[in-house]
């Protein structure tokens, strides 16, 4: 404020000593010292009033642009003062017609609310159109679809019914069938159980990456309790930590892996006669209580933006959700995956439950120098990775690209990787994948068009997923206009329940939702972003 008051000391100084004064960096692209301006004349302009004639005044035509945007106002005066009239002078290269016309609408709204009253805030004026709130809280909303009330164990068992003999998993060259991985799962189940293993409960896996991963996972999920995966090639006391934090019910892991840590554990390479164990699927009854779709289905610990561990309990609604959902979008999951990313993280959700409740093969591998050793003679249909991932991917033979789909997330996507990516594969379409860990897995997806989207900046996220919605809203909780950045609120099927064993931190980030059900919540990303005028979302950092 005083800054401001202060430079009207100055007020006279011509422009030029300006410019030349301050020296700055010149460039042929934009103004030397700003590229916005607004001015008001303080010279009235009289509006001629003929007798008999209706006057008039048109426009002179194109003219150049000096600013990026420049706005001018005038008093007009018959003779007293009546108003201003104003006129805006934008280039052409940044701005098109319909963003500038937008601008105009949300400038008179402005200035329309302050005449009404010159009291209020300006944070407290809405700018958004009656048109513009339906679009961003409903149109751009519109996700509802129906999703059976399933869990994962259902609809992983739906598909061994439906392919049982079907190669379902591939590591280091062996593979087991749909059936097979079936009935490992149910044994060991059914073992976990008798150690406690049920609904609400949660059991730590520590496991290298192998076929017997998968079977824990499975055979946890299918107790009713929910998994918790800890990569077991963390340093000690990162793992400690963990198990500390989380306080599973028990632990499932090997002799070699074994941590010291106060929990109950069950050891796969111990004899553990699981042959004795029926091999069909349980129960209920066999169960320590009914499995619910609302019951946790894993905790993934993340950091986030704090630095500090935290679990999120993802449910079996949330995950079945986006999983029916995938099966309709990206439908060479049904085809052959990678998983290749740390099941510590939800990286390898889409990979693994998109194939195994869709009919498709699993490959497990490492992302390393193994890698085209593992991928040799396999056709990879579905991939999910990061964009840093892509430079690597780059270096490979082409055969050993995906065939079908390339799902890109965790990062922001630039358009110039998308530029090198489509130069070599050229028939691989992309999908720019976006979303916490709390909204499982991904919460809206944007599937890359060539060449239309290459150019500079990065590329849109797209639109939330089916039974999701996605907010763009102010510090007030007010959804902001299209064009203009505000922190980005998820609700929906997808939420997580919560942090694991931190209710005030789920009461911080999870917050109602002022544009739902009563009841419904919405999750607090922390991300900046904003619509464009295609209603599809952009991210801006955080």
């Amino acid at each position: 404020r005083e800054r401001g008051l202060d430079a009207f000391a100055h007020q006279d100084v011509p422009f030029e000593r300006l410019v030349e004064d301050l020296a700055p960096a010149r460039s042929m692209a934009r103004h030397p010292l700003f590229q916005t301006m607004l001015a008001l004349q303080n010279t009235a302009q009289a509006v001629l009033d003929l007798p008999g004639l209706d006057v008039a005044t048109l426009s002179s035509g194109d003219q150049s642009a000096k600013f990026d945007l420049d706005i001018q106002f005038q008093e007009t005066f018959t003779p007293g003062p009546s108003g201003v009239f104003g006129s805006v002078t934008y280039a052409t290269d940044l701005f098109d017609h319909g963003t500038v016309v937008t601008l105009v609408e949300r400038l008179v709204r402005l200035l329309d609310a302050v005449s009404s009253d010159a009291t209020q805030p300006v944070s407290g004026i809405d700018l958004l159109s009656p048109a513009e709130r339906h679009r961003v809280l409903v149109e751009w909303n519109d996700t509802a679809h129906e999703v059976p009330a399933a869990t994962l164990p259902e609809l992983f068992q739906a598909q061994v019914a439906r392919t049982p003999d079907a190669t379902a998993v591939v590591f280091e060259g062996t593979e087991l069938s749909y059936a097979d991985l079936n009935a490992r799962a149910n044994r060991l189940a059914r073992l976990l159980a008798v150690h406690g293993a049920g609904p609400e409960q949660l059991v730590a896996v520590i496991l290298p990456r192998s076929a017997d991963l998968i079977v824990a996972l499975l055979a946890v999920v299918k107790t009713g309790a929910a998994y918790l995966p800890i990569e077991p090639d963390q340093p000690a006391d990162r793992i400690a930590h963990l198990l500390r934090d989380a306080r599973p019910a028990l632990l499932v892991t090997s002799h070699a892996l074994l941590p010291q840590a106060e929990v109950p554990y069950l050891l796969l390479d111990d004899d553990l006669d699981l042959a004795v164990q029926p091999g069909h699927d349980l129960s209920d009854a066999e169960r320590h209580g009914p499995l619910l779709s609302a019951h946790p289905a894993y905790v993934i610990y993340t950091s986030g933006s704090t630095g500090r561990p935290k679990g999120v309990a993802i449910t079996h609604q949330g995950v079945v959700n986006y999983i029916i959902r995938a099966h309709h979008v990206y439908p060479h999951l049904s085809g052959s995956t990678l998983l290749h990313a740390s099941i510590a993280f939800d990286l390898g959700v889409t990979a693994l439950y998109g194939a195994l409740t869709t009919g498709g093969r699993v490959h497990i591998a490492t992302w390393d120098e193994t890698l085209p050793a593992t991928l040799a003679g396999h056709e990879i249909t579905f991939l999910k990775a990061t964009p840093s991932h892509l430079a690597y991917l780059q270096t490979l033979p082409g055969d050993w690209a995906p065939t079908g789909q390339l799902m890109l997330g965790g990062e922001p996507l630039h358009t110039t990787q998308l530029d090198q990516w489509h130069a070599t594969h050229p028939g691989v379409p992309v999908i720019n994948h976006y979303g916490p860990t709390e909204a499982t897995v991904g919460c809206t997806d944007h599937m890359v068009t060539f060449p239309q989207e290459i150019g500079p900046g990065t590329a849109p996220i797209g639109r939330p997923m089916w039974n999701t919605h996605t907010y763009v809203l102010d510090h007030h909780l007010r959804p902001v206009p299209p064009g203009v950045p505000g922190e980005l609120y998820i609700a929906g099927a997808q939420l997580a329940r919560g942090y694991h064993r931190q209710p005030a931190l789920t009461a911080e980030r999870f917050v109602a939702n002022p544009y739902g059900a009563p009841g419904e919540r919405m999750y607090r990303t922390g991300d900046l972003a904003r619509w464009n005028h295609n209603g599809h979302l952009e991210h801006l950092g955080r």
